[in-house]
């Protein structure tokens, strides 16, 4: 008996041991597979970048996750509590593993055998941050075991606090939201710390499985959910029974969160994403929280999108009607098929999808996608002359079929004027022809608005910065600046005459012509800006010469490689909107060249500048203290690219552009205005450049596939109006200032026509400006045939508003 005892002593000894080197070989096995949770103590979760405009408004935001991270100190105590409450209620108490809690759940789990439900974990807010940070979601009793083991170790060697700050900010609550303060924007569109009791417990209701308690598909299990929470803060001595009470009686109410960012900065935004990624990688753009302050003027950004696209709608119904996009049966199912008729994005907030039910000669019945009955009537589509692609529009409609059939699938717009009839709408189109448009600080080079065409949700192709386009007459005002810096004067005299010039053997002569394919004799160099005349341009410019044109282009920004050749001085080349603006600054703002910039300061999430555009060196800024002395004063210091005086002198011509040339439409807004008109070769291109003493705006026209706007559709009459709507609200309200002066310019009274000094009753005399050194006892440059006929108000064109190259 005793024998057969030491023998099952021994062989229970021999399993004993057994257990414990596979126990122990299993441990360290373990042991090896367990990430190192040492790792969480520099916890840096991939964060949501943000762009800041001008004024503080967040434009946009961009994230591999939507996370905003919340340190434990300024995570309200309340929401804290609730999620402990919910999730963990001996979270302060327990070492990382709750074993009460695991069997409770153990003996739940028996109670559900055999009734399909999916058994119940036991996990405190440690193990889930062991598993959502160092683990898989594996459903296996390995991987719960590792997760005991690493909560374990993580409840040693973190404080709760800095537990509870990673499973907060980690946790996926639905709704695109990672983290507390994302869900709180997201679900209610408020900061973390402005949550009331019953917001916080609903949040706090989501970890177990935000789809299940989403309150626009299932409402009552949200306020079940909801009111549970609630239920155990109250058990858990967190509230009162009273404001437990209230906060139940209150409905789930979730906020429909749109975009929530700044209007009308989408190419904006994208064009600073580009930035960011081409300079500091998607990482960096994605994952990196940053902080980058830009420097658009959400006001500016709104006017010019609104002038922008205004012009492109004016141009389009100036050229016809292309037909309805879509045409659908109109059977019992048309109003489910005319939610899926797909047409061109980009539509006005105020546009409507809309199918044409019924055709009579004098209207249209429509019914909007929304189901709004009502009308077009003939009179509203008398623009809407049939235009195929390549060929001439056709007669003004005399009957609706010959616009709309039944079934056509439309954009319309209510018609809210006075006079128009109740339910009446307007027909309308998504321009084909594109723009773009740059504005800037003069002073700075901060870009303050950039319009990159019609609608980003259309294209996102930005016009502004990435479209190289024939810059026509625009380019002008730089061949003439250039004359002005090599000592030519406003008043000498150009011959606008016949040039032909041999470009060799087997090539065809050239041949330049103006615009109006008319000559005018002898006129003042500032006439031939005004008045954009293509034959005085190509004969200064081969006086002075194209590799001083060509170094003047490169000097202010417009095309660091010009071609040297005389059809370059009319604009042949071609560069993009925001380099012409750049360069229209360095004319308005003497001299100084200020490259454009849009992004004014990045930091990185933890607040550390990591690049900022102005470097401008500062030693008094680096004081310790403040001890009555006075404040830092420096100047920023720009590249003086131009000489002053020749620069204000383009100024004075070009605000006689704006008087009295092709750009004198800008007399209406009645304000101190210069600019510069520009049409290319069969008006593919319209452009306009101009600026007041503050603001330089540019704006371009044309279709991306290049073709001819029209005849009609110069720079003054396609790009000019955007420009002019622009300024008319951008300086609404702002005091008029005139061009800036530099020191030695004379100011003289002289006859615009001849440039000589004017004679008493001269009602033709203008203030010319001219440098210090200029007299007029010197003889006259002329340029061309000293003996042509100067060309006076009667040999000009009839009229002086619409001569020349537009």
């Amino acid at each position: 008996m005793l024998r057969m005892l030491s023998y099952l002593a021994s062989f229970g000894l021999f399993c004993l041991i057994i257990l414990i080197v596979v126990i122990t070989y299993g441990m360290a096995r373990i042991n090896i597979t367990i990430p190192d949770y040492h790792q969480l103590e520099n916890y840096e979760p991939p964060v949501t970048t943000r762009l800041f405009a001008g004024d503080g408004q967040v434009m946009m935001e961009y994230a591999a996750e939507k996370r905003l991270f919340v340190p434990q100190e300024k995570i309200p105590d309340l929401v804290k509590q609730a999620f402990i409450a919910a999730e963990d209620k001996h979270f302060y108490k327990h070492s990382g593993i709750d074993y009460s809690g695991i069997i409770r759940a153990a003996l739940g789990n028996l109670r559900k055998i055999g009734t399909g439900k999916r058994p119940a974990g036991a996990s405190t807010i440690t193990q889930q941050v062991a598993k959502n940070f160092l683990l898989s979601s594996e459903l296996s009793y390995m991987r719960k075991l590792k997760e005991a083991i690493l909560a374990r170790r993580i409840n040693r060697a973190f404080s709760k606090e800095h537990v509870l700050e990673l499973y907060l900010n980690e946790i996926y609550l639905g709704n695109r939201a990672y983290g507390v303060a994302a869900a709180a924007i997201n679900y209610f569109g408020k900061a973390l710390d402005e949550l009331e009791l019953h917001e916080v417990a609903y949040l706090a209701a989501l970890p177990k499985g935000p789809n299940n308690y989403n309150p626009k598909t299932k409402y009552d299990a949200a306020v079940a959910r909801r009111n549970w929470v609630i239920d155990r803060m109250l058990e858990d001595g967190y509230v009162t029974e009273q404001a437990a009470a209230e906060a139940k009686e209150k409905p789930v109410e979730v906020v429909e969160r749109k975009s929530g960012f700044l209007k009308d900065t989408e190419y904006y935004s994208e064009e600073v994403r580009r930035t960011i990624s081409r300079n500091f990688g998607d990482e960096a753009l994605y994952q990196g929280g940053l902080i980058v302050r830009t420097t658009v003027d959400p006001r500016l950004q709104e006017i010019a999108t609104k002038a922008m696209r205004k012009g492109l709608i004016d141009y389009d119904l100036r050229h016809g009607w292309r037909g309805a996009e879509a045409n659908i049966e109109i059977d019992e199912n048309y109003k489910q098929s005319l939610k899926d008729a797909v047409l061109t994005a980009g539509a006005e907030p105020t546009w409507e999808k809309a199918v044409v039910l019924n055709v009579a000669a004098d209207k249209a019945e429509i019914e909007t996608v929304n189901g709004d009955t009502g009308n077009i009537p003939l009179s509203a589509v008398k623009w809407a002359r049939y235009k195929e692609k390549g060929k001439n529009m056709g007669p003004v409609p005399s009957k609706m079929e010959q616009v709309l059939h039944k079934g056509d699938v439309i954009y319309a717009e209510k018609d809210t004027s006075k006079v128009a009839k109740a339910k009446t709408y307007n027909l309308r189109q998504i321009p084909e022809v594109e723009g773009g448009m740059a504005v800037m600080d003069p002073h700075t080079g901060k870009v303050l608005a950039l319009v990159g065409g019609f609608s980003f949700a259309k294209s996102q192709f930005n016009r502004a910065t990435q479209a190289y386009r024939q810059t026509g007459s625009s380019f002008k005002p730089f061949v003439y600046l250039t004359a002005l810096e090599l000592g030519y004067s406003p008043t000498d005299l150009i011959l606008d005459a016949p040039f032909v010039l041999d470009q060799g053997v087997g090539m065809p002569k050239w041949k330049p012509v103006n615009y109006s394919k008319k000559f005018y004799g002898l006129m003042t160099l500032r006439r031939g800006v005004e008045l954009s005349k293509n034959l005085m341009t190509v004969r200064l410019a081969q006086d002075i010469g194209m590799d001083k044109i060509v170094e003047m282009s490169r000097r202010v920004g417009v095309n660091d490689h010009l071609p040297p050749y005389l059809s370059s001085s009319l604009g042949a080349a071609d560069t993009r909107v925001i380099n012409m603006v750049s360069a229209y600054c360095v004319i308005v703002n003497g001299g100084k060249k200020v490259p454009p910039y849009l992004i004014e300061r990045i930091q990185d999430r933890k607040g550390h500048t990591i690049y900022k555009h102005e470097q401008t060196p500062c030693r008094s800024c680096a004081a310790d203290r403040w001890e009555n002395q006075p404040e830092p004063d420096f100047e920023v210091v720009r590249e003086q690219v131009v000489d002053p005086l020749s620069a204000y002198q383009m100024t004075s011509i070009l605000e006689g552009v704006a008087v009295r040339g092709t750009g004198a439409k800008l007399n209406g807004l009645h304000r101190h205005l210069a600019g510069k008109t520009g049409t290319t070769n069969e008006t593919k291109d319209a452009w306009f450049v101009g600026f007041s003493p503050d603001l330089v705006a540019g704006v371009y026209i044309g279709y991306d596939e290049p073709e001819s706007l029209g005849m009609a559709e110069t720079g003054a009459h396609a790009a000019l109006p955007i420009f002019y709507d622009f300024m008319k609200e951008a300086l609404k309200d702002t005091p008029d200032t005139s061009f800036r002066i530099p020191a030695g310019i004379k100011l003289v009274r002289v006859n615009p026509y001849t440039g000589k000094p004017t004679v008493p009753g001269d009602k033709a005399a203008i203030i010319e400006a001219l440098k210090p050194d200029f007299e007029f006892y010197n003889r006259q440059r002329v340029i061309g045939d000293d003996n042509s006929v100067v060309a006076g108000p009667e040999n000009e064109n009839s009229s002086l508003q619409l001569g020349g190259e537009y």
